[in-house]
């Protein structure tokens, strides 16, 4: 199976703060499944690194106020783009993320409250028929013997 994975957890520096969130557990996953990496946010032509953003409503604003909501968009169809012309049926995105996360996300109010809620990509990639899990969910990917 193809899975689209953010790729901030197969150790690409692509956070807002140029680090990364590698995960050996998501990289073992390579050895049943082709791992596509993205980062929405670089694909939607946000720097690297960049002012945190959290989604509010169905806005995503920088610390500073900035609308950054176009940029997370545009990536968002990135990956959906990705995801299709690679035939993905499942992503593995960054929980929390206000574009990757799935279920819970950060408030807006950048105090790390977390609320019910889905990143824009994640979103993007549920309404068009691709699974979406969070890191803390891969062991559903793994085959079972």
């Amino acid at each position: 199976m193809n899975i689209l994975i953010s790729a901030c957890l197969l150790g690409m520096p692509c956070r807002y703060d140029g680090n990364d969130n590698y995960n050996e557990k998501i990289l073992a996953l390579g050895e049943y499944h082709n791992l596509i990496p993205v980062c929405p946010e670089q694909m939607g032509g946000l720097p690297t690194p960049r002012t945190p953003a959290e989604r509010v409503g169905q806005f995503v604003l920088t610390r500073d106020g900035e609308d950054v909501t176009d940029e997370y968009r545009r990536g968002a169809e990135f990956a959906l783009k990705m995801a299709q012309d690679n035939d993905c049926s499942a992503a593995v995105l960054k929980e929390r993320s206000p574009s990757c996360g799935s279920g819970k996300i950060y408030d807006g109010s950048f105090s790390g409250t977390l609320t019910d809620g889905w990143g824009v990509t994640a979103e993007l990639l549920l309404q068009n028929g691709i699974s979406v899990y969070g890191e803390s969910e891969i062991d559903r990917l793994f085959p079972r013997f």
